[in-house]
């Protein structure tokens, strides 16, 4: 009976655990890659109790591979974890923000509203936006000058007026932040369109050499809009299909209201995982 109980409130601590680092990380995308991590230990689990020992042996390594890989992705989400235990607040990730983060709508919307604007203005401007892992600065030809900056269109359009310094460069967007501006990026070497100029070949070479991230591009000359992935050009484009074509990239942000009933369910599988263990290796 006692270990039973013990059994019992191991599992509850884990269940813990996990539902402070979905609070914490907040994106679905990544949701799936701790789902992921957590058969894979279940896995390893069952095997062990199973008496498997390679298929033991083996996913229990894959398991602390796939846990440092995502020690690695999720870098800036666990180091706010450790920041809020270190200083005691945890307990702040149970509470209701008094500022909330902003909607991807909302966000794109800003993005989207400052693009339209500086096409009609026929200002030059180049964006990059990541879709999925922070990108590594050492790929940029330059990394620019660090802002760190709440994204607004007036803060875009002010960055791209010809009288700045930092006009000339590309900005770097992370979620609803302004990272950098005044970054240099690598000129593609695909052959192209004469009529493209080099903020378009720039664009096609740093999504050539990075997969996770888009670039969005206004012309100077013409005020058209495109956008580059995977190091090809989507032009020209309406604000209206830029928008579509953001919000089919970036996914929404998970509420803390739809947390709590998939970690219940998780929670009533481990438990009949655990159960049907027990039962089987009793047998």
């Amino acid at each position: 009976m006692l270990g039973l109980f013990v059994h019992i409130i191991d599992i509850a601590l884990v269940l813990v655990l996990i539902y402070l680092m979905l609070v914490v990380i907040g994106e679905r995308r990544n949701l799936w890659m701790i789902r992921g991590l957590i058969v894979l230990m279940l896995a390893a689990v069952l095997s062990h109790a199973l008496k498997l020992s390679l298929l033991g042996f083996v996913l229990t390594n894959l398991s602390f591979g796939a846990a440092v890989a995502m020690a690695f992705l999720l870098q800036a989400e666990i180091r706010r974890f450790l920041e809020l235990l270190g200083r005691g607040e945890i307990m702040q990730l149970f509470s209701p923000s008094s500022t909330p983060m902003p909607r991807p709508d909302s966000v794109i919307d800003e993005l989207v509203d400052a693009v339209r604007e500086l096409s009609q203005k026929r200002t030059g401007a180049l964006m990059i936006l990541e879709i999925g892992p922070p990108i590594d600065e050492n790929d940029f030809s330059v990394p620019g000058v660090r802002l760190n900056a709440d994204l607004s269109k007036e803060l875009i359009q002010t960055i791209f007026q010809t009288s700045t310094l930092l006009h000339d460069g590309a900005i770097l967007i992370r979620a609803s932040r302004i990272v950098a501006a005044g970054v240099i990026l690598p000129i593609s070497e695909r052959t192209a369109s004469r009529q493209l100029g080099t903020r378009h070949r720039a664009a096609m070479g740093i999504t050539e050499r990075i997969e996770n991230c888009l670039c969005i591009v206004v012309s100077e000359e013409t005020g058209s809009i495109s956008i580059a992935q995977r190091g090809r050009l989507n032009r020209p484009l309406t604000s209206n299909r830029l928008r579509e074509l953001l919000q089919e990239q970036f996914t929404p942000v998970v509420d803390s209201d739809t947390v709590a009933p998939e970690l219940l369910n998780l929670g009533r599988r481990v438990t009949g995982l655990w159960k049907w263990t027990r039962q089987l290796v009793k047998r």
